[in-house]
């Protein structure tokens, strides 16, 4: 029962808001303490202290708890000192007082500490405590919650502590803010998207065995020649057509793989700083970077390019994913290309559960949308995790977490995905027409026998369908000439039963159902007892 309280205690701890910006800067000046040493005492940076009392960024985590300690006692200490007569006494009133500490038995607030823990020393304290205690609701600034998952400060009670379901409560609280007004309810919650995704990131990290490097440094390799310039990495993105029409007539399918992005989450992403690494052997417990030279591929005619449409010759800075992929066709079991040369590579310790957590929550959250028909989640949930990854190379939204090298890899591991589709839509008897963008795939025949059809992750839907001739002008039939001569001859041919409708003018076949069309050579049958009918009236 004691523990249960313990987590009750911290749940509601972590729910009480820091103090203003402002405020947490005139605290630690009132003290005489420099950023440096509080960050050094925090465990953060002077940039990051900076940040959070100029309102730029929240302390998330372990760093939250130690910084709400802080300027808990800071505001004690401000309290305790005698004030100058010219200037105003400090405001005492913040939430982050002493005698604001919770009994872990009552939850009413208390003075004394057992064992580290503020609590009541006697059952008629407790009793006396809740009888007289106010009810106070600390006012917030504003009703859409900041965070979207409480951070315990107990190891114990991280379970305990962790909100149900804090994507709903987001966008419920959204909706309260704007009455109900989807659209602009839709609006707030996509410009809020960077900041919310990395804060969910940072709590399905609690408890992680592994840290990562939020800032490395990058190689030279992930440096743009200028700002508008893109740097060196080639992210194998598919822009494929069939060269030729394909033989068949069938219609066209242009199938979306659905939450492709998503998907790609599950990805192998380097845990630290990438650093020069030996290319022989590969090694799969590390993932970066690699300079390749492609093999030659010779399946154009009916395979998209795994490498993309790469029209430059010679090496190419390529990702892991891609490199994972030419590998494995190149393998005995596929053996549809050669190993490519690898010359350089820049790696690093990778896992390919590093955003697992975060991904199914995610992909939990989008599941419940979809079957509730709730397209405000939908959105919000699609902004989450498209604009996270975007905003992982250089974003002035993002300043706690530049990994350009994720944003690559996770992108090509989405490309990568759709080639496999593709591939397996091949090896199903399927033609393909087109590959295209981050989802596209454009087939003939029955697609539902080879992909499920449906919303959720690696499943298809169905966004159009259409003629071959769409796509290939030249493959349709040439029109035939119209006679517009008002005199048609009718004449029977003692050689063949059939019958015969001629032209006055020119004297050639017409079809015998709608007596306006020429008939070509193919279209006049020498068997007996048939009519000549052109294309369209068969």
């Amino acid at each position: 029962m004691m523990s249960r309280y313990l987590a009750i205690d911290d749940l509601l701890a972590t729910r009480r808001p820091l103090p203003a910006p402002a405020e947490r800067s005139r605290l630690r000046a009132s003290l005489d303490l420099t950023a440096d040493a509080v960050a050094h005492a925090v465990g953060v940076s002077p940039a990051t202290l900076h940040a959070w009392e100029e309102g730029h960024a929240e302390p998330q985590g372990a760093a939250r708890d130690a910084y709400a300690y802080f300027l808990s006692r800071a505001c004690t200490c401000a309290a305790a000192e005698p004030h100058p007569a010219n200037q105003p006494a400090a405001d005492t009133s913040t939430e982050f007082s002493a005698p604001q500490a919770s009994c872990v038995l009552c939850g009413s607030p208390a003075t004394q500490q057992v064992d580290g823990y503020p609590q009541h020393l006697t059952a008629a304290e407790c009793a006396e405590a809740a009888t007289t205690a106010p009810a106070h609701s600390p006012p917030r600034s504003d009703a859409t919650p900041e965070r979207l998952i409480a951070h315990s400060s107990s190891g114990a009670s991280q379970h305990s502590s962790t909100r149900q379901d804090p994507i709903g409560e987001t966008v419920a609280a959204a909706l309260a803010v704007h009455d109900g007004d989807q659209r602009r309810a839709i609006a707030a919650l996509t410009a809020r998207a960077i900041p919310d995704a990395l804060r969910l990131l940072e709590a399905c990290r609690v408890g992680a065995r592994y840290d990562i490097v939020r800032h490395p440094a990058l190689p030279e390799i992930l440096r743009k020649l200028s700002p508008h310039a893109p740097d060196r990495i080639w992210e194998a993105r598919p822009e494929w057509q069939r060269p030729q029409a394909p033989e068949q007539k069938d219609p066209v399918a242009a199938l979306d793989v659905s939450g492709a992005y998503l998907a790609a989450l599950k990805t192998h992403l380097p845990l630290g700083q990438l650093q020069p690494a030996d290319p022989y052997p590969h090694d799969r417990r590390r993932a970066g970077l690699h300079l390749i030279t492609p093999s030659a591929w010779e399946h154009g005619t009916y395979l998209p390019n795994p490498l993309g449409p790469r029209l430059e010759p010679g090496p190419v800075w390529i990702t892991e994913p891609t490199l994972r992929l030419l590998l494995r066709l190149s393998s005995s079991r596929h053996a549809l290309c050669d190993p490519p040369v690898i010359h350089e590579s820049y790696t690093s310790g990778s896992t390919e559960n590093l955003l697992e957590k975060f991904r199914t929550t995610l992909r939990d959250a989008r599941a419940r949308a979809l079957g509730d028909g709730d397209t405000v989640t939908l959105e919000y949930v699609k902004a989450l995790y498209v604009k996270f990854v975007s905003a992982l190379g250089v974003s002035a939204f993002n300043r706690g977490l530049r990994r350009p090298d994720w944003m690559h890899i996770i992108h090509s591991q989405a490309f990568a995905n759709l080639w496999s589709k593709a591939y397996n839509a091949h090896t199903e008897g399927l033609t393909l027409v087109r590959v295209c963008g981050t989802a596209e795939l454009h087939l003939q025949g029955e697609w539902r026998r080879a992909f499920r059809e449906g919303r959720d992750l690696g499943q298809v839907k169905l966004k159009d369908t259409y003629e071959v001739i769409a796509l290939y002008p030249g493959a349709a039939p040439e029109p035939q000439e119209s006679c517009n001569e008002p005199y048609i001859e009718k004449r029977r041919y003692e050689y063949a039963g059939g019958r015969y409708v001629g032209c006055r003018s020119c004297g050639g076949d017409l079809c015998t159902s709608c007596r306006t069309t020429h008939l070509a050579p193919s279209d006049i049958p020498y068997e007996d007892n048939d009519d000549n009918v052109c294309p369209a009236c068969r």
